[in-house]
């Protein structure tokens, strides 16, 4: 190894990684070592604004306050400053829209939160017209007031010289990772990686780039939009007061990607799930891009500065930790999260009792917007109990609807799952998970594998670390779940379960409107 580098490498030993984790409910920061432990975090809550019914709305101007505020808290708790980061990493809430003025960097509305529903009857228009299949192919996804490309539309038909800002090349659009660097880099920079394009339904995951039909076909302008990196890349330097000194900017990606490689599911047929209000399972895919066969999202993994892109399959369940809030909060019958588990615990099996807990629809892979929670198999022998239980089993359920989707989509094996987030720590709940998959489940050490994940992109950009297979061996288990049940009595739950599942579907006539 040449001396340059050596003295480089050895410059890199002192120094740590900062990675914002720009979220829905919150802004936090968090400095992580050289062996992915965490040295100093901070969080500061987002405001949400709801104007109307089914529109969510944030303060664009708070996203980058708080997220500037807290990148200053965690250094400073740490006794450091910038001449000590050796690179920043962001994730983001995927598909949140911004749009700003390109000469006084204002935004010209609220940032247009990923929940909101405003363009729903746009995506049905879309649909209608025929544009299904030709949306799919391109992008990967369904056509869905989830995804960026018709929030864009909205701001540009509604907003107040929106649509003139935008013919006079003096508007931007952004999701959250590009609004952050816009502002870090003061204007410089107006960039976004492949996994946040590939959330907006404008980005053609074969070509990796924006696609024109789509563009033409939204009355979207091109010159809006930001231009398009790896997820693991130099895109600049900070020119903010934060920090005394520059401190690149190396690493990008949406937070379930992020989660992803923090998981270190580098290789084809890895999952990882991770459990919150509602689950986002992803499947890493190889290079090559998985079009569903089974209502499941293609979308981009992530890609590496000089190698190709990684591409993932996507499932998203709409309805996993909220169950649990709802035994607390609606039915009163535990007093706060983690009693869930012990009156699970209070009765050997379900009783014959299913929960399916499609409180606002159904997601992946159903898409079912008309079903509703349903609870079957109530007799007078019920007790509480089998209800928490029931709940919890309808979580692992809902894990297995989408992996066997995935498998049926992808070629790959799949032979564990790995997972994070709140719900992980419950231990009935993961032991099930493994019985009804038939595979085991590891629970990641670090319950922080969104924050790590643009930590380890931006940390490879820099050389912090020389290659993945370095990181890969960070990775630790906390806790193996292997499957207890037999295969037969997996078959016997599911095949209860789906009967459940299909009592729920289209409860509500398709000339209801949803609530």
């Amino acid at each position: 190894m040449r001396s340059v580098e050596m003295q480089e490498m050895g410059e890199m030993q002192d120094k740590y990684l900062l990675s914002l984790d720009q979220g829905t409910t919150s802004s936090r920061a968090i400095i992580f070592d050289r062996n992915g432990e965490v040295v100093s975090q901070a969080q500061k809550e987002l405001t949400q604004h709801y104007p109307k019914p089914g529109w969510v709305e944030h303060d664009a101007e708070e996203i980058w306050s708080t997220q500037a505020g807290v990148a200053a808290e965690a250094t400073t708790h740490a006794g450091l400053n910038g001449t000590h980061i050796a690179a920043i990493g962001i994730t983001n809430q995927r598909e949140t829209t911004i749009a700003w003025d390109k000469n006084s960097g204002r935004p010209v509305y609220r940032a247009i939160v990923w929940q909101d529903r405003r363009t729903s009857d746009v995506c049905k228009l879309l649909r209608e017209q025929g544009y299904e299949q030709l949306i799919r192919d391109k992008t990967g996804l369904i056509i869905d007031a989830y995804f960026s490309a018709t929030k864009i539309k909205w701001i540009l038909d509604n907003v107040e010289g929106a649509r003139e800002r935008a013919g006079q090349g003096n508007l931007a659009f952004g999701t959250v990772d590009s609004w952050l660097i816009w502002k870090f880099t003061r204007g410089r920079k107006h960039v976004t990686d492949v996994t946040n394009a590939s959330r907006t339904m404008l980005f053609n995951i074969h070509t990796l780039d924006w696609d024109d039909e789509i563009l033409d076909l939204l009355e979207i302008p091109r010159s809006v939009l930001p231009e398009i990196k790896p997820s693991s890349y130099n895109y600049g330097e900070t020119a903010t007061t934060i920090f005394a000194s520059k401190v690149p900017l190396c690493g990008i990606a949406g937070d379930q990607q992020a989660s992803l490689f923090g998981q270190m599911c580098v290789e084809p047929g890895m999952v990882k799930n991770t459990y919150g209000t509602g689950s986002f399972m992803v499947l890493n895919t190889g290079t090559e891009p998985v079009m569903s066969q089974h209502n499941l999202l293609t979308t981009l993994a992530w890609q590496l500065e000089g190698r190709p892109a990684e591409y993932a399959l996507e499932g998203s369940i709409f309805v996993t930790g909220a169950v649990i809030q709802w035994l607390r909060d609606g039915l009163g019958i535990i007093r706060n999260i983690e009693e869930a588990e012990e009156l699970a615990k209070s009765v050997p099996d379900n009783g014959g009792v299913y929960f399916v807990p499609a409180f606002s629809g159904l997601g992946a892979p159903h898409w079912d917007q008309y079903a509703r929670g349903t609870i079957t198999g109530l007799t007078l022998g019920v007790k509480s109990g089998h209800i928490a239980r029931a709940a919890l089993e309808g979580i692992g359920y809902q894990t297995r609807d989408v992996l066997t989707a995935m498998r049926a989509d992808s070629s790959v094996e799949i032979n564990e799952l790995r997972v994070d987030g709140g719900a992980s720590v419950n231990q009935t709940l993961m032991q099930f998970q493994a019985d009804i998959l038939q595979i085991p489940v590891h629970c990641s050490r670090v319950s922080e594998t969104t924050a790590l994940g643009a930590a380890y992109l931006a940390g490879l950009a820099v050389g912090y670390w020389r290659n993945v297979d370095e990181i890969r061996d960070q990775w630790r288990v906390a806790k193996t779940y292997q499957p207890k049940m037999n295969v037969s009595g997996a078959e016997f739950y599911y095949k209860k379960w789906q009967r459940a599942l299909n009592r729920s579907k289209q409860w509500l006539e398709t000339d209801e409107a949803p609530q």
